[in-house]
């Protein structure tokens, strides 16, 4: 999945950096997560974005949105790409695309839906499906940073094969100063489950989340009816809306 155009990009001025692809960790069968250094990258947000371009030998060239993963480090990005099966350009970047291989980037992009370290939470995250990737990325600075924030996590997606960054996580809930994760899977859950599969619900994110009293600063990502379900629970569970931030992805033959 790629990005569609979301409230708060900035392009304005961004120039095209060469990238090369340092090395890939494989997430799912279907996505990995690319480590790209690129040198002149500036330093970014949790929940921004980077352009990425092909260009093929005949000049003809494409790019697509891919949300950052990781926090600021100096000129090494990562970015998770789901592939498409039809799409043009993630199965490349997910079969193909080997260490020493280049491509064009260019970003960061976005400055509405990030996380900044300054806010001392509690933060409530709600990933659908390869929405997580963003998210993500805020988990991570939070960590990087030693913010003492209290993150809550609610994950869903299709199968447990389907969930990115496993362990990672099961390490974060562990943790004493950890996140607190919740997982909901829509097609097949685990063994010994207690929720059976199905979609995301006002009982889950009540369960899952802060109470609206704590007014949490909610982000939500995922596919656009999965966001509008939530954001529309969140209101009826009482946040306010100013507080609820929202980015989505479509098919865009990535």
């Amino acid at each position: 999945m790629a990005r569609a155009a979301v409230s708060g990009r900035l392009e304005t001025g961004l120039a095209w950096l060469p990238a090369r692809l340092a090395s890939y960790r494989q997430e799912t069968a279907a996505a990995r997560t690319l480590v790209l250094l690129v040198p002149g990258w500036p330093p970014h947000l949790p929940g921004q974005h980077a352009d990425v371009r092909l260009t093929a030998e005949d000049g003809y060239s494409t790019e697509r949105s891919y949300s950052l993963a990781g926090p600021a480090d100096g000129e090494m990005i990562e970015l998770t790409v789901q592939r498409v099966a039809d799409g043009e350009v993630s199965p490349y970047l997910t079969e193909d695309f080997q260490p020493g291989d280049q491509v064009e980037v260019r970003g960061p992009v976005g400055g509405w839906f990030v996380w900044r370290q300054q806010d001392p939470g509690p933060v409530l995250l709600v990933a659908g499906g390869s929405g997580l990737v963003p998210l993500m990325a805020m988990i991570r600075t939070r960590r990087a940073v030693g913010s003492a924030a209290p993150f809550r996590l609610i994950c869903s997606v299709r199968t447990p094969a389907d969930l990115f960054y496993a362990a990672e996580l099961q390490r974060e809930a562990q943790a004493s100063d950890g996140v607190q994760v919740s997982y909901l899977y829509t097609r097949t859950a685990p063994p010994g489950s207690s929720r059976p599969p199905g979609r995301i619900s006002d009982a889950d994110i009540e369960h899952g989340g802060w109470p609206a009293g704590q007014r949490p600063a909610c982000f939500v990502c995922g596919p656009t009816g999965f966001v509008e379900a939530v954001a529309d629970a969140l209101v009826r569970l009482g946040h306010e809306t100013g507080r609820i931030k929202t980015e989505r992805f479509g098919p865009t033959g990535a």
